[in-house]
C-alpha cells in the first residue's frame, strides 16, 4: 500500500479540534483550553468543531454526532489538521457512521492517542498516514511543564517534514498528573522521574516496516468487527503497543500477545516497539518484558523478532510522535529507532 502522506501545517493554518470520544473539556475547561494555547502559541488559528465543548454525558449518547465532526472536518477545505481534545473509552461506537469517501478524498494531518486508535486504524486501512501523540488535554496542556525538547519534537512533526528522524529517549517521564479537579493544577504534572531508556529484549542487524499501532486495549474493543485490520495489511509492520491508565495486568498482556500471535501477526511483522508502561513499577515492567520475550519468540517461534521496550509513547509524558503509516528503521546493533522517509508533504 502506499500511503498518502497530508500536507505540513504553517503559520496562519487552520486546525479543528474535536471530541471522538469523552467529552472531557466540557468537564474540565481549564485543562482544555490550556492546550489551545499551544496552538495558538504556534500561530495555528483554531476551528472548534460542535463536540469539542459538548457535555460528556450527550456525547456518550450520541455516537453519529461524534463521527459527524470528523466528517465534516476532513471534507472543511479550510481544516489543515485535526486534533482529538482527549481520549477515552467507546469511539469503537463512531466507525460505522464514518464516511470512508470524505475522509480518504481530504487527507490531512489526524493526531491523538488512547481512544483515537480507533480512527488511526479506520485512516491507515483506507491508506492515510495519522500521527499517534498528544491530546489538547493529555500532553498539549502539560507542554511548558514536560521541557522544550517535547515542544520542539512535537513542532517538528507538524511543521518541519525531513527524509529522515532519529527518536531519542527523553532523560525523565511522568505518570499522569495531578487532581484536575483543582484549577490549580491546570499545566501541571505528577512528579518527574529519571527514565531507564529503552529495553532492546530481542533481535540483531537492521529491520525496516511501515508504523501501525495504538493502545493495547483499545484495540482489543476493534477485534472480530468489521473494522479491525485484515490479515494481509499485517504484512511487513512495525508494531506499536501500549498500555493505559487502566493498567492492565500482566495477565491480560499475555492474553493480548497471544491472540495476536494466533492471528499470525508476529509471523508477518517486522518489528515490535511497546510503550512505557503507565504505572507500573520496577519489577513489574521487568516481568512485563519477560512476558514480552516469553510469548513472541517461546511461544509463537519469533526469537529474531526485534522487540524494544520502555519506548517514550502513549500514556506516559513526554511523548514521541509515530506518524503511523511511514517506514522506519529499527537498528538493533546501534539502538536506534528512525523515520526513513518523510512524514508529510
Amino acid at each position: 500500500m502506499n500511503y498518502i502522506k497530508p500536507k505540513k501545517l504553517q503559520k496562519g493554518d487552520t486546525v479543528a479540534i474535536v471530541s471522538p470520544s469523552w467529552g472531557g473539556p466540557s468537564i474540565f475547561p481549564h485543562i482544555y483550553e490550556n492546550g489551545l494555547k499551544i496552538l495558538e502559541k504556534w500561530g495555528l488559528k483554531i476551528k472548534e468543531y460542535p463536540t469539542a465543548r459538548m457535555s460528556a454525558v450527550f456525547l456518550r449518547e450520541n455516537p453519529q454526532i461524534r463521527a459527524k465532526d470528523i466528517n465534516d472536518a476532513f471534507a472543511d477545505s479550510d481544516v489543515k489538521a485535526i486534533f482529538a481534545s482527549i481520549g477515552g473509552d467507546d469511539s469503537v461506537r463512531i466507525l460505522p457512521y464514518l464516511d470512508k469517501d470524505i475522509i480518504y478524498r481530504n487527507p490531512k494531518i489526524f493526531f491523538g492517542l488512547s481512544d483515537a486508535t480507533t480512527i488511526h486504524t479506520f485512516c491507515n486501512q483506507l491508506g492515510l498516514v495519522t500521527f499517534y501523540g498528544p491530546s489538547m488535554m493529555a500532553g498539549f496542556s502539560q507542554m511548558d511543564s514536560l521541557g522544550q525538547n517535547f515542544e520542539q519534537h512535537v513542532k517538528e512533526m507538524l511543521f518541519n517534514p525531513k527524509s529522515n528522524h532519529e527518536y531519542a529517549p527523553y532523560e525523565k517521564y511522568c505518570d499522569g498528573y495531578p487532581d484536575w479537579n483543582d484549577k490549580n493544577n491546570t499545566g501541571k504534572i505528577n512528579e518527574l522521574k529519571k527514565s531507564d531508556g529503552w529495553r532492546w529484549l530481542q533481535g540483531s542487524g537492521t529491520a525496516q516496516g511501515i508504523l501501525f499501532g495504538g493502545c493495547m486495549e483499545v484495540l482489543e474493543m476493534m477485534k472480530a468487527t468489521d473494522f479491525w485490520p485484515p490479515r494481509e495489511f499485517w504484512n511487513g509492520k512495525i508494531l506499536l503497543l501500549e498500555t493505559s491508565e487502566a493498567k492492565p495486568s500482566l495477565h491480560q498482556v499475555d492474553h493480548v500477545l497471544r491472540n495476536y500471535g494466533m492471528q499470525g501477526v508476529f509471523d508477518k511483522i517486522n518489528g515490535f516497539i511497546f510503550a512505557r508502561a503507565r504505572d507500573y513499577s520496577d519489577d513489574e515492567k521487568i516481568k512485563l518484558e519477560e512476558k514480552l520475550v516469553s510469548v513472541v519468540a517461546k511461544e509463537f517461534g519469533r526469537p529474531d523478532l526485534p522487540i524494544i521496550a520502555n519506548v517514550d509513547f502513549g500514556h506516559t509524558d513526554p511523548q514521541l510522535v509515530f506518524p503511523l503509516g511511514v517506514k522506519a528503521e529499527i537498528d538493533c546493533n546501534n539502538k536506534k529507532i528512525k523515520l526513513i522517509e518523510s512524514w508529510l508533504r
